[in-house]
Formats: structure tokens, C-alpha cells, sequence
């Protein structure tokens, strides 16, 4: 029997399994027919479907030129700086339909600030087809439309304020509301108002809201030492819902005690208040009226509810001082902060080759007074004073004998009329209301503004108060007659006497734009 050999197995070969490939419907180019979307290729893809479409390249955006604030749809405004977070999420606002897509990135182009155009370049990503995830990148372009707003609108309507706050103080100066000036440009205090007015003895500011106007309130009260009221007065009244409209007015009252006014105090007040002198000198006001006795540097400070409780006037005010001349000086030894007892004697300027009439007094300015210095003080010997405590003062036999013939108050420098500074401060905008100041009070407001600057230039702890300002040197070159500007100026710093005293680099602030207060270059 015969056996067959045995047939060898042949292996099959792998045949490699290949994709089922179609051609794209629009280019023809091979593409994988299991994966493809649409029968389209990539690039197809791309050219053929447009997931911004229904997203409108063209937008609006409202500005208010007064605030420069934004419209944020249906009506209210937003404060956005240019090309910020707030400001490019309003302009994505606008968009209709950008929430049905996802916003991968956005960012704003540069444009001309003067072309009112605003560019933004959206970056989106959606799934055109299933599997297939399609990005894309478009510009928008939005036109900026100038819109007053509510708010702007009332303040340039006359009679559409809800509430005002009327600052009083009974002096025949201004120079506590230029110091009140300054704070409250320090401490953003006004940005509410809708309109700042000056009137005879203050300054009305009025509020759209009533909570800005008592915020105000509030401001002046840690501020300086005052007493309020308020009152209220209905306008209209819906007897269908009950619902009333008020105007509401603050009366705030300053006392009538400034620095450097000679003051008088009640006997009983004085002793209550650590048995100082009761004849003064106010050298600082804050929250609460700062008295010195120059006789013996003794200090007291009499707060707002102890003066309102028996309110008194000042004896004398700085209109009142009469210049002097130190004849002789000599120090005590005495040293309370930074003021230095010290005995002189003291010459009226105006009698100087008249007569040969000198006073003898205490001062507190030992420490920068020396012989043939000018000094400005109150002359008390043959003045009558209209004053009920100062009469009690007299009639005293406590008191009458202590009262000096002459009450030293400030050193005086000479100084020149116009003299050219360093530095400035800013002004609030008012209105002067319907009829203009007359010439002779103009000319009053200029000096108390004039002395002011003195008093700053003077008082380091007044100043640090307050924000200085570089004064801005480009407008002291005109005309192009820069040598001759730039000599004027220093001859005359250079007349005035070394010891004027001068305000540092250090202390100044530098100028920048945006500020909604005037400019003063005085």
C-alpha cells in the first residue's frame, strides 16, 4: 500500500487592510470616506462652511463725551477704560448670537483715537460636522456714537438737583473755604455733585441723589468742626399709590473761628478747659478749634459739641493785624513741639522815625524770630473791641492784668507782588451764579487767595494736608523768547530775601490730565 506524501500547508499571506477612499465632492482630492464629513475635505471644509455666519461685523457703542462713560444696554452705564476687560465685554455684549458658538479668544486692534472706531478680533471654534471641530477667526468693527446720559443731562437742567448741601461760615474772608477747597479735591469728595455754586458767605452743592449729598455731609463732618440740619420740602405726591417726591436740602454751618484769629473765651469755658488764659490764638482748626496762650505755650483744644453748646466769635481776625518790628528778643527756654516761649520787645513799623514807642510781650516764635525781623500781630493798647467776653475779661480782677498790649501771631516775610512759583493747586469748577462779582470784591478774593498761597508756603503741617502740583514750565516759554522768560524768573527769586520759605521738588506732586477741576497758575 502506498502512501502519499504529505502536501506541505502554504501560509496565507496578510493582506493589508486598506480604508474605503472617496473623492472629495468639490476638489476631487482622495479622503478617507469612513471619516469624512460631508464628503468634503479639509480644506474644503474650511472654505465652505462659515461658523460665524448670523454674527453681524458691524456694531454700535454709546458714549457719554461729559463722564465718558458706556452704554451697557437697555440703560445702564458703565465707566470702561479704553481697551479693557469691562469695555471688551460690552462689546461682545452687543454681539447677537455669539453665545451659541464658543469664544475661544478676543482681543482689540489699534485704531486712530480720532476715527470713533473700534476694531475687536474674535476667535471662535465649533463642530461643523460630527467629529470635525472647525476654528475661526473674523474682525468686528463698532462706530462710537456720542449719547448724554441721564445724569449729564440733569446737570445742565437747571432745577433737576433731589438734594443740596449749603456750607455756610460767617467770616469776611474766604480762606477757610479755599483750605475746605483743597480737601475735598484731596478726597475725590465732589465727583457727585451736578453743580458746585458760589454764594455770598459758601458754597451750595448739589446731588441728583440724597445718599451722595449726605456722604458729603459725612465727609465735612471728619473734616472740620461744623453742625448741620436738614429740613425737606414735598414737590409731588401720587395720592393713587402714595408714592412723594422730595427735595431735600443740608444747612451745614462752619464756626466762625479761623487760624490765627485772636480769640476770647468764656472765663467759665476757659477754666473748664484746663484752666487756660482766656484770652487766645487759634493756631489750627480740625475737627476741633486748637487755642494757644502765648503767654505760657498752655494749649487747649475745644471740640464741636462743647463750642455749639455756648457758641462765641472771634475777637480780632487776620484783617486785623498790624505789622511789627522785633527790637529785642530773648529766648526763655521754654519748648512745647515746635513752638519756643521767648520775650521781646516790639516796634509798630509805622511808627519807626515818629516816636520811640515800643511794647513788651510773650510770644510763642522765639525759635525764627530775630532782632529787626518783621512780625505781624494784633494791637489790643487803645482798641475797643465790641465783644461781651472780652468786656467780662476787663471788668475782671482776675484777668484785666494779664492782658498784653500786643499778641504776636505770625512772622512776616517781604515778598513780591507777583511772584513767580514752583508749584500750584487745583480749583473746583463753580458757577458764580447769574451776576458776576464786582470789581472790589474780585480784588478782595484775589488777596485771600494770595494769602492763602503765603499761608501754604509758610505752615509745613498745612500743606501735608493738602495736594501740590509742579507747575507746568512749557507755558513759561511763549513766543519763543525762552532766555528772557527763564531770566525773569530767576531774577526775581533771587531779589526776595534768602529766608522766604520755599516748598521742595520732594513735596510736589507731578501733573497729570483728567482731572474735572481748573487749572490755577497763580
Amino acid at each position: 500500500m502506498e502512501i502519499d506524501n504529505p502536501i506541505p500547508l502554504v501560509h496565507r499571506t496578510q493582506i493589508p487592510h486598506t480604508s474605503a477612499t472617496i473623492l472629495c465632492c468639490n476638489c476631487g482630492a482622495e479622503i478617507d470616506g469612513t471619516t469624512s464629513a460631508g464628503a468634503l475635505c479639509n480644506d474644503c471644509v474650511k472654505v465652505t462652511v462659515d461658523i460665524s455666519e448670523g454674527i453681524q461685523r458691524e456694531a454700535t457703542l454709546h458714549t457719554c463725551r461729559d463722564c465718558e462713560r458706556w452704554l451697557q444696554p437697555p440703560h445702564q452705564w458703565i465707566t470702561a477704560a479704553p481697551e479693557s476687560r469691562e469695555l471688551l465685554a460690552l462689546c461682545l455684549r452687543k454681539l447677537r448670537a455669539l453665545s451659541k458658538v464658543r469664544i475661544i479668544d478676543a482681543s482689540f486692534i489699534w485704531t486712530e483715537p480720532h476715527s470713533k472706531r473700534i476694531k475687536v478680533k474674535i476667535t471662535l471654534q465649533q463642530e461643523a460636522f460630527e467629529g470635525t471641530i472647525l476654528q475661526q477667526t473674523f474682525e468686528v468693527e463698532y462706530v462710537v456714537a456720542s449719547q448724554q446720559c441721564p445724569d449729564c443731562a440733569k446737570s445742565f437742567t437747571a432745577n433737576t438737583w433731589r438734594a443740596v448741601v449749603q456750607v455756610r461760615q460767617k467770616v469776611p474772608h474766604k480762606r477757610t473755604f479755599l483750605y475746605l477747597e483743597q480737601l475735598i479735591l484731596k478726597h475725590s469728595a465732589h465727583k457727585d455733585t451736578i453743580n458746585i455754586k458760589e454764594t455770598k458767605d459758601g458754597l451750595d452743592f448739589f446731588y441728583s441723589q440724597r445718599n451722595h449729598a449726605e456722604k458729603f455731609v459725612d465727609f465735612l463732618t471728619s473734616v472740620a468742626p461744623v453742625r448741620t440740619k436738614k429740613s425737606q420740602e414735598l414737590i409731588s405726591m401720587d395720592i393713587h399709590t402714595s408714592s412723594k417726591s422730595y427735595k431735600f436740602t443740608f444747612s451745614v454751618e462752619l464756626v466762625p473761628i479761623c487760624k490765627d484769629d485772636l480769640v476770647c473765651l468764656p472765663i467759665k469755658l476757659a477754666k473748664q478747659a484746663g484752666n487756660i488764659a482766656p484770652l487766645t490764638l487759634c493756631y489750627r482748626v480740625g475737627t476741633s478749634i486748637n487755642l494757644l496762650d502765648p503767654n505760657t505755650l498752655q494749649t487747649s483744644d475745644i471740640s464741636t459739641p462743647i463750642y455749639w453748646r455756648s457758641p462765641f466769635s472771634g475777637l480780632a481776625d487776620v484783617r486785623e493785624l498790624v505789622e511789627f518790628v522785633v527790637m529785642d528778643i530773648e529766648s526763655s527756654g521754654v519748648q512745647k513741639g515746635r513752638f519756643f516761649l521767648a520775650e521781646a520787645t516790639v516796634a509798630r513799623a509805622s511808627d519807626l522815625g515818629t516816636n520811640e514807642t515800643t511794647y513788651f510781650t510773650r510770644t510763642h516764635l522765639g525759635g525764627i524770630l530775630h532782632p529787626g525781623d518783621s512780625v505781624m500781630g494784633y494791637h489790643l493798647t487803645g482798641t475797643n473791641f465790641n465783644n461781651p467776653q472780652f468786656e467780662a475779661l476787663e471788668e475782671s480782677n482776675a484777668y484785666a492784668s494779664t492782658i498784653p498790649d500786643v499778641v504776636l501771631v505770625k512772622k512776616h516775610y517781604e515778598r513780591k507782588k507777583k511772584k513767580s512759583r514752583n508749584w500750584r493747586l487745583k480749583r473746583m469748577n463753580k458757577d458764580d451764579g447769574e451776576m458776576l462779582p464786582r470789581k472790589q470784591d474780585q480784588a478782595r478774593m484775589d488777596e485771600d487767595y494770595e494769602q492763602f498761597l503765603r499761608d501754604v508756603e509758610e505752615d509745613q503741617e498745612l500743606r501735608s494736608t493738602m495736594a501740590l502740583y509742579k507747575a507746568q514750565q512749557a507755558k513759561k516759554e511763549k513766543d519763543g523768547m525762552e532766555g528772557v522768560e527763564t531770566a525773569s524768573i530767576a531774577e526775581t527769586e533771587e531779589t526776595e530775601g534768602d529766608d522766604v520759605p520755599k516748598i521742595d521738588m520732594e513735596e510736589l506732586l507731578d501733573e497729570f490730565e483728567g482731572l474735572d477741576v481748573e487749572d490755577d497758575e497763580r
